[in-house]
């Protein structure tokens, strides 16, 4: 996952929704399902199991059958114990009762069920990094113990593998560039982990530790499904067959359908989840509603890393919970100031606004005069089409334009949409660079620097890179 501890905004469903997600989950459910039908009878083993020979009944408890109803049902017991579903209430006889958690999934709050839920989550997790079974038995030696050494396992770097695929797949879910709430090629996700990004062509060897890698999250994917934390649909396994000698031979595999080779998608529930872990990390992992009862400060300052839509969606949140007149003056003046944050601020305010109705005219009428936000404030009343509106003068409309295309750099960098800007702003103003320098505005230097560097031509580019070192001259630095 990227290093930066400041993450994407995502959009989570309402905390009730989330909860019934949690209970209807086939794991969270037979391990509810077991602390019920647990007794005075039920005996548990020095680790906390079942013990085997209660296994089947267990099994039969949650209506399973087959080859696999005592590995399913010995998971969904140690989930049960993990969650607080279940408690060992003597050690030496294995006896059991109820566990204080088990009322709270019937009479306890969202936030409580969601909190068993993610109990449940970590140990589904650890079970996800532990060696496939069979790897397992093949490696007990003569004495009857886990020869760990021949596993070639390493259970914390196998920790951090998943946490990093889990890592990615949030940021390819909260991306607004990124496939969303669909589903994910298993392929993508491997190579995500492996391919150095500065890669051309993958080399044979990097493409076999992608192949291994994707081998290692099928059968991941398949443990953490059950949860609810993703929705799978595995490797096909005519792909990991060996199809030599077959009747239909290799030509069956269609190897042009990538959704054969895996496809996973972070279910809301899964969104949840994963930005609780990150939460608990440290990382900043902000959600759409986080600043709707914070000052218009905080709104600004926050929605001015956001992608515009997630933007656009906080700032509406905030909105509906004020009265239009009083939302618009707090945010004309959370806009003010002169340090670095300020342009993009005012351009989020001025976002903001153009959600607001009519009822806000007053509060722009009132900044008319700010040498910040007059001009601001004349072009939300233009738009608006309230007449009576005072012309700007030649001092401020360049004094916006800097501080427009001041914020459009920190908001976007040196994008095609700020390159398409600054060269219709250069064609329609033949003079712009010998007045602009002389702005009395902090980044003036620093706008005219990116024109330079943006713009096509290399004429006006340098009569930019020179309006700049002008500017720079006059601010003395």
């Amino acid at each position: 996952m990227s290093d930066s501890s400041s993450l994407p905004p995502v959009r989570l469903h309402p905390e009730a929704e989330l909860a019934r997600d949690a209970l209807s989950t086939p794991l969270l459910s037979r391990a509810t399902r077991l602390a019920r039908w647990a007794g005075p009878d039920t005996r548990v083993d020095a680790g906390g199991g079942l013990v085997e020979e209660q296994l089947p009944a267990a099994a039969e408890a949650l209506g399973l059958s087959g080859d696999d109803a005592a590995a399913y049902a010995s998971e969904a017991w140690r989930v049960a114990v993990d969650a607080g579903l279940v408690k060992i209430v003597d050690e030496e006889t294995g006896t059991v009762e109820a566990g204080a958690d088990l009322s709270l999934l019937t009479g306890g709050s969202p936030q409580d069920v969601l909190g068993v839920w993610l109990t449940a989550l970590e140990t589904v997790l650890a079970d996800a990094s532990v060696p496939d079974l069979d790897d397992l038995v093949d490696a007990i030696d003569t004495g009857g113990e886990i020869d760990f050494s021949s596993l070639d396992w390493d259970p914390e770097a196998e920790a951090e593998f998943l946490d990093g695929v889990l890592g990615n797949l949030y940021l390819l879910t909260a991306a607004e560039d990124g496939p969303g709430d669909g589903p994910v090629p298993l392929p993508a996700l491997a190579a995500s982990m492996i391919v150095p990004s500065d890669m051309g062509e993958p080399t044979n060897d990097v493409l076999e530790q992608v192949s291994d890698a994707m081998m290692r999250l099928d059968d991941q994917f398949r443990v953490l499904e059950p949860v609810g934390l993703v929705e799978y649909q595995p490797v096909d396994e005519a792909l990991m067959a060996d199809t030599e000698g077959a009747e239909e031979g290799p030509a069956a595999v269609d190897d042009t359908d990538v959704s054969r080779y895996g496809m996973v998608r972070l279910t809301p529930l899964g969104l949840y989840g994963l930005r609780s872990r990150l939460l608990e990390a440290g990382f900043e992992a902000p959600a759409v509603g986080d600043l709707a009862d914070k000052g218009a400060d905080a709104l600004l300052d926050g929605t001015a890393v956001f992608p515009q839509v997630a933007a656009r969606a906080e700032t509406e949140m905030w909105l509906t919970r004020r009265e239009s007149l009083a939302a618009a003056r707090e945010l004309l003046a959370a806009a003010r100031g002169l340090d670095a944050g300020a342009p993009l601020r005012r351009l989020r305010c001025q976002q903001a606004l153009s959600l607001v109705g009519a009822e806000a005219e007053p509060a722009l009428r009132e900044v008319l005069d700010d040498p910040e936000l007059g001009g601001l404030a004349r072009v939300w009343l233009t738009e608006a089409g309230f007449s009576g509106v005072p012309a700007p003068s030649e001092e401020l409309v360049f004094w916006l334009t800097v501080d427009t295309l001041a914020a459009q750099l920190a908001a976007e960098g040196n994008s095609d949409e700020l390159r398409a800007l600054v060269e219709g702003l250069a064609a329609q103003h033949g003079g712009f660079f010998a007045a602009a320098w002389r702005v009395d505005h902090p980044a003036t230097a620093d706008v005219l620097e990116a024109m330079g560097r943006l713009h096509p031509d290399k004429k006006i580019a340098k009569e930019a890179r020179k309006a700049a070192f002008k500017a720079r001259s006059q601010q003395g630095g």
